[in-house]
């Protein structure tokens, strides 16, 4: 092993905002934040996920490979139905694709993620 995993980091035009989405989807909390930079994480000393301000981002849209998504996250849930409903109550927005067991949709600066059902 070379090193530990220590975050994923997505770059936004508001850190504030996409970290609270996320922290609401994902029951973390705040663990390091400043102007340009917010980590949520279970615990300081935890693997993060990082949130950096850019100046003007350019999103992803999906499914376009001419601005292709780069990355994006896989959040498992129980159900489809209420974690649609949850994650559009946030500011997400449903995207074509997926099936009976996962649905896509954007957080509020564009990057993709899914939820998969357990």
């Amino acid at each position: 092993m070379i090193g530990k995993w220590q975050a994923l980091v997505i770059d936004c035009e508001d850190p504030d905002t996409l970290a609270a989405f996320y922290q609401e989807l994902l029951g973390m909390i705040r663990v390091q934040e400043d102007a340009d930079w917010i980590s949520i994480g279970d615990a300081a000393d935890r693997p993060a996920v990082a949130f950096q301000r850019v100046d003007s981002l350019v999103r992803p849209q999906w499914p376009e490979p001419e601005h292709p998504q780069q990355m994006h996250v896989d959040v498992k849930v129980g159900d489809l139905d209420a974690g649609e409903a949850e994650v559009l109550r946030l500011g997400a927005t449903r995207q074509t694709g997926g099936g009976k067991s996962f649905r896509v949709y954007t957080d509020p600066s564009g990057h993709p993620f899914c939820l998969v059902l357990t």
